[in-house]
């Protein structure tokens, strides 16, 4: 993983004490909450539905040791709200759950631990305001911040998980994606964009970080005569308006990749959208003004190259400088000792399901799955932090990675260690054999955190996780894709899921549409594209019936070998549409105006 230099260390301890002084002011009634609204939100601190919470970024999602042991810390002494807080905010969630049509039990208000998000972020619900400088500092110490965590501005770089060491692997996108990085954090030019800028980049054949859903999607490619580049996708995004990024320039050569990226934004800078804030991500643009906005993007680009002599061209210097900070980590195996039958079903299970091949023939990339019965998808206390610090210290160098899909990877386990780190991973419950099935779902906190939350996303999750732990049943059920959001943000990818659950409100009520058909352009899905919506909304109480009823179709049309997503594209919508529908329970009405397809349309 990239090592930080001195200039690095430097500046985030600069910003950690520039945040402190911010803080003690508006403590003491020197800045109003107006004035230190900005300067907390450009650290990763917000005011959320109960209380601040602080994001976490972890550009691309590489973690080493040391710093999930510093997450652990922050979960165990800071993440911890005042009694009299909990308790008004449970009363608070309470109220809400009994005004909800149908019945859905909600577990309690929860805390002490870490939030993995999409955007492989990590996330505090409960920090107080007053602790949150000496939380920065302590995040300082291991080279972490909140930089680009918030605002109109380049956030935090997504890559593929497996950058730099997937077998089909052009190549590894992570110099590339800290060049990005360096060049974006804090760009005078595009530090007040129209909205939120997010990029994802992967140098795989395969497309495992969901390029076409981001603002820019950059994937590593080679032409015809070798020559490494970048295929440029522009204008990705779901929201309101889910819109799968085109294909703006087919090859660009990696050393403009800077020169490209500032073309682009300067387009999005001068014609994005003020005024609506709907309207306010460059897909509106790009959508509206189709071939026009590449043809600006190009200009500009001609432009910045002649007139301006290229300032951000790569030179094969400046990549060799970043590239010798991916410093492939002394591999020594474990050889801990184990009791593990490895003919048994289970272990077979989880070599087939959350253990990857390699680049290198002798290791293994192995998924840790943070999706257990009784705990909201992605969540991780200070035990489990500091437990898997312990497992990335045994058998992957120090180092594991954050995934998109809210889970952690080892990205340097030796082939004989697996049996032994099985048996460790299990004892911690992040064995199971659940990835990329059912129960591997995607969700945001929804409405028991997030102040922009139309509703809870957690109860649902936990219904279904309660309802298929039955590994024999989600290995018959196969490859299922299951992404929920708490709101129209999208936060939980929920267009992208093969079934997606959205949060929405009708008169203070909490209802959820469900869609069916989405990609994320993985090998799985197929190319990226946005589910179809099933009918009104259904109740929380009916969700759990209506995903059953789904399934219970697939199961009743799929042909042998047949996946959930190639079944429902060979059928069409309509049979599971009708199985859906009549899940609804009698006793409860669909919500008066309950959202449809036209509605969520609405740009």
């Amino acid at each position: 993983m990239y090592q930080y230099t001195s200039f690095d260390q430097q500046f985030i301890e600069q910003r950690a004490a520039q945040y402190r002084d911010q803080l003690q002011r508006h403590l003491a009634g020197q800045l109003s909450d107006t004035e230190f609204k900005p300067l907390r939100l450009q650290n990763g601190w917000y005011i959320q539905r109960h209380a601040p919470m602080l994001r976490i970024a972890v550009p691309y999602g590489e973690i080493a040791s040391r710093q999930l042991r510093v997450l652990a810390r922050i979960a165990r002494e800071y993440d911890q709200p005042a009694p009299n807080l909990l308790r008004h905010a449970q009363g608070l969630q309470d109220a809400l759950q009994a005004a909800q049509p149908g019945t859905l039990a909600a577990p309690p208000l929860r805390y002490g631990y870490g939030h993995l998000t999409t955007r492989t972020n990590v996330q505090f619900n409960w920090i107080p305001l007053e602790k949150s400088a000496d939380v920065m500092d302590l995040l300082a110490s291991v080279q972490m911040h909140g930089i680009q965590t918030s605002g109109n501005c380049i956030r935090n770089l997504n890559a593929d998980a497996l950058a730099g060491i997937a077998p089909d692997e052009i190549a590894d996108p992570r110099p590339f994606a800290e060049i990005l990085r360096q060049w974006s954090t804090l760009h005078p030019e595009f530090a007040y964009l129209p909205r939120k800028f997010k990029i994802s980049l992967t140098g795989g054949v395969e497309d495992r970080a969901a390029t076409h859903w981001y603002d820019v999607g950059l994937k590593l490619t080679r032409n015809d005569a070798g020559e490494l580049g970048f295929v440029v996708s522009v204008g990705g995004g779901m929201g309101r308006t889910p819109i799968v990024s085109p294909v703006i320039r087919s090859f660009l050569p990696w050393q403009q990749m800077l020169n490209y990226l500032e073309a682009v934004l300067r387009v999005y800078n001068q014609y994005g959208r003020r005024d609506n804030v709907w309207k306010a991500r460059i897909k509106v643009l790009v959508k509206s003004e189709g071939q026009r906005f590449t043809d600006a993007v190009e200009a500009e680009y001609a432009q910045i190259l002649s007139e301006d002599g290229g300032r951000h061209t790569i030179t094969d210097a400046e990549l060799e400088r970043v590239a010798a900070s991916f410093v492939q980590p002394e591999l020594q195996p474990a050889n801990l000792p184990h009791s593990v039958d490895t003919d048994s079903t289970a272990y077979q299970r989880w070599l087939e399901r959350n253990v990857r091949a390699h680049r290198l023939p002798q290791l293994r990339v192995v998924a840790l799955s943070f999706k257990r019965p009784g705990l909201a998808p992605g969540d991780a206390d200070a035990v489990v932090l500091d437990a898997v610090a312990d497992l990335a210290e045994r058998f992957s160098a120090g180092e594991a990675r954050l995934t998109h899909e809210q889970n952690m990877v080892l990205p340097w386990v030796h082939a004989s260690d697996l049996p032994a780190l099985y048996e460790h991973a299990r004892a911690l419950g992040l064995a199971r054999p659940n990835i990329g099935l059912l129960t591997d779902m995607i969700a945001c906190p929804g409405g028991d955190f997030c102040a922009l939350a139309n509703a809870r996303s957690i109860p649902i999750a936990e219904a279904l996780a309660e309802r298929y732990q039955d590994l024999d049943e989600l290995w018959d059920l196969g490859e299922i894709d299951l992404h929920m959001s708490g709101c129209i943000n999208s936060c939980g990818h929920h267009h992208s899921g093969h079934i997606g659950i959205l949060g929405v409100d009708k008169d203070g009520k909490e209802w959820y549409q469900i869609t069916l058909g989405g990609a994320d352009g993985s090998a799985l899905s197929g190319p990226a594209m946005p589910g179809k919506v099933v009918g009104p909304s259904f109740s929380a109480a009916e969700v759990p019936d209506v995903v059953e009823a789904i399934l219970d179709c697939y199961r009743a049309e799929r042909t042998d070998g047949e996946t959930f997503i190639q079944t429902l594209r060979r059928t069409g919508l309509d049979p599971f549409k009708q199985a859906a529908n009549a899940a609804r329970h009698l006793a409860i009405t669909t919500a008066p105006g309950a959202a449809t397809p036209t509605d969520l349309a609405i740009a």
